[in-house]
């Protein structure tokens, strides 16, 4: 791979509406950071509830065109973004470390993924596709079709601002709907490069738009009544409380919470396997994903076998400038993050858990502002500790030490969030009773972070998902459409008279 170039850029960042940027004019500003070097990169603009009803008149406007679009025009569009996403896929990666911090590789991965879920919207005139009976009765036939909901809006965090939007709007523009994006004000500048991607695809201006912003903003499109359906990732707490807004106002809402992700390691497991998959999916990314595990389960005697090589790995961790392409870890997105990861850590040390390897004050050299901290290894973590309910969002791995299988199972079973879990075991019999048993939305199974591909959707259970669809794939088509059930006679085939009972097939 040859040298990548750095986003610098430093101009404001504001809006996209009605096919062409918009400078904010609320006159609220925030700054964006570097994390690798910790000095404000750009400022960018927060809409006000008058920049959020333009955005949702723009997407008014326009959908009624769009919605008589052909699906396969719509697909059309899509494909030459798509396109342009591969095209371009580098330069949205460099955007998404010199915000977010990632590490480059992880960032173009961020991509692929969403790339994987444009590909997957380009088939919309497949999955469209309605039912139909012919002679459902006597002269009479019943068809189904699904049709689009109107405006509706994603509201999206910082740690993967390329993938995550890319769940919701592929979709919904696909299936005719207008798309109004509210990312986060941590890491924004992808959504306007992405929205700049679609408007050169052909897309008819006011399909897609963004607002940058914060509650503010989000609680404007929640009380908009041309807002027809929110999609929402981030926090279990505003996850909860958008569920509940959209509720009240009538909305269609599917809102994705926190996780605190399980790996059971059996004592049949390949201990190497096992190993790389806690480094990578404990480290990677800085432990900012809510598909990271965080919690480690050691069964019978695996522990103490296991944990001197985490414990070993964690502290070889490659911690550096995301953009050095033999960067295992970079940073915490913010100066604030980091102060509340290494608060848990202090936390953890209180409430009794063995420190193992304590990733607090490192320093990147040549980067000594950044918002650094290591890889953080904890043993003998038990259930009533906060390090082990509560979601830390940071590289910290908690070691819980179970006797026996069904111990570890009601140990996951019994977590608030149900997003991921994982199991590493030679034993077919164990991995099929882990599959069935577990109270997870998304299993992996000697696969340490199963994020289901584009076609199969995305979602956890209890307190990590709030409505009753998850996100893309057929889900994904349910949820930004309506069924209409439409039956059908014409008048040569209809039997004279008044009828007065409940129509039945005869």
């Amino acid at each position: 791979m040859g040298a990548i170039e750095s986003f610098t850029a430093t101009a404001e960042i504001g809006h996209h509406v009605g096919g062409r940027p918009a400078a904010g004019t609320s006159g609220r500003r925030q700054a964006v950071y570097n994390p690798a070097t910790g000095a404000v990169a750009r400022q960018v603009a927060l809409a006000d509830v008058t920049e959020v009803n333009a955005a949702v008149a723009a997407a008014q406007a326009a959908f009624p065109a769009w919605a008589d679009t052909p699906p396969i025009r719509r697909a059309r569009v899509l494909n030459r973004f798509l396109a342009l996403m591969n095209e371009h896929r580098d330069t949205l990666a460099a955007m998404i470390t010199a915000e977010h911090g990632k590490v480059f590789t992880d960032a173009q991965g961020e991509v692929a993924r969403g790339i994987d879920i444009i590909e997957f919207a380009c088939g919309i005139p497949q999955l469209l596709k309605g039912d139909y009976t012919d002679q459902v009765s006597t002269g009479i036939d019943n068809w189904t079709l699904r049709q689009p909901l109107g405006v509706v809006a994603g509201i999206t965090p910082f740690n993967f601002p390329c993938m995550v939007p890319c769940w919701m709007f592929p979709m919904a523009l696909a299936a005719g709907n207008t798309f109004i994006l509210k990312p986060s004000e941590r890491d924004p500048s992808a959504s306007l490069f992405m929205a700049e991607l679609l408007r050169e695809a052909g897309l008819p201006d006011g399909v897609f738009n963004v607002v940058q912003g914060d509650k503010v903003a989000v609680d404007a499109l929640i009380e908009h009544s041309d807002v027809k359906a929110v999609s929402f990732v981030g926090s279990t707490p505003i996850a909860h409380y958008i569920h509940e807004r959209c509720a009240h106002f009538g909305k269609r809402v599917q809102a994705l919470g926190g996780a605190k992700n399980h790996m059971v390691v059996m004592p049949d497991a390949d201990l190497d396997q096992a190993v790389d998959a806690l480094i990578g999916a404990g480290y990677g990314s800085a432990g900012e994903r809510c598909m990271a595990i965080s919690v480690a389960v050691l069964v019978g005697d695996v522990a103490d076998k296991i944990v001197p090589l985490i414990a070993e790995r964690a502290r070889a961790l490659k911690v550096k400038n995301g953009m050095e392409l033999d960067a295992e870890m970079g940073p915490i997105v913010t100066r604030q993050a980091l102060e509340r990861i290494e608060g848990y850590i202090a936390l953890g040390v209180e409430e009794g858990a063995t420190l193992v390897v304590d990733g607090r004050g490192l320093k990147v050299p040549g980067h000594e502002d950044g918002f650094f901290t290591g890889g953080t290894l904890f043993d003998h973590v038990t259930p009533s500790m906060r390090i082990y309910r509560e979601e830390i969002f940071g590289p910290v791995l908690s070691c819980v030490r179970a006797k026996d299988f069904a111990e570890a199972v009601q140990l996951v079973n019994d977590h608030e969030f149900g997003n991921g879990v994982a199991c590493y075991t030679r034993d077919g019999n164990i991995a099929r009773e882990f599959a069935r048993r577990i109270q997870v939305g998304m299993v992996g199974i000697n696969v340490p972070i199963p994020v289901p591909m584009a076609w199969h959707g995305f979602g956890g259970w209890k307190r990590s998902l709030f409505g009753d669809t998850h996100a893309y794939g057929e889900e994904g088509v349910r949820f930004y459409t309506k069924q209409k059930s439409v039956m059908q006679r014409w008048p040569e085939s209809t039997a004279k008279g008044a009828e007065f009972t409940m129509p039945t097939a005869k």
